[in-house]
C-alpha cells in the first residue's frame, strides 16, 4: 500500500526538480488542479491513472520510486531534456559510399 505522506513528499520533489507549481504540473499531466491540491494535502490518495500520467509525462520518474521510494530520482540513465531534443546529426553524402 502506498504511504500517502511519503508519496506526497516524492511528488513535491518532482515539482521542485522541474521548477513547476502544482497548477502547472496538473496542466502538464492533464488532470484537474484540484486533484493535485487534494493529493498534496493528503485528502485523496493518488489513483493508478494519476500515477501513470506522471510517469508517462515525466520519463525521469521511476514508477517504483514514486509509489514506494525504492530506486532513485531522477532515474539512472535517464536523458535530460537537452539530450532528448537535441538537433539531429547531419550526415554527408560521402559517408554513405
Amino acid at each position: 500500500m502506498v504511504n500517502t505522506v511519503e508519496f506526497t513528499s516524492r511528488l513535491k520533489k518532482i515539482l521542485e526538480h522541474h521548477g513547476l507549481t502544482a497548477s502547472q504540473f496538473a496542466d502538464q499531466i492533464g488532470v484537474q488542479r484540484s486533484s493535485i491540491s487534494h493529493i498534496l494535502s493528503g485528502r485523496n490518495k493518488p489513483s493508478l491513472d494519476f500515477v501513470l500520467k506522471v510517469t508517462d509525462k515525466f520519463p525521469d520518474v521511476d514508477i517504483y520510486w514514486l509509489l514506494n521510494g525504492k530506486g532513485s530520482y531522477p532515474k539512472n540513465g535517464s536523458s535530460s531534456a537537452s539530450t532528448l531534443f537535441s538537433e539531429p546529426e547531419v550526415i554527408s553524402k560521402s559517408e554513405f559510399q
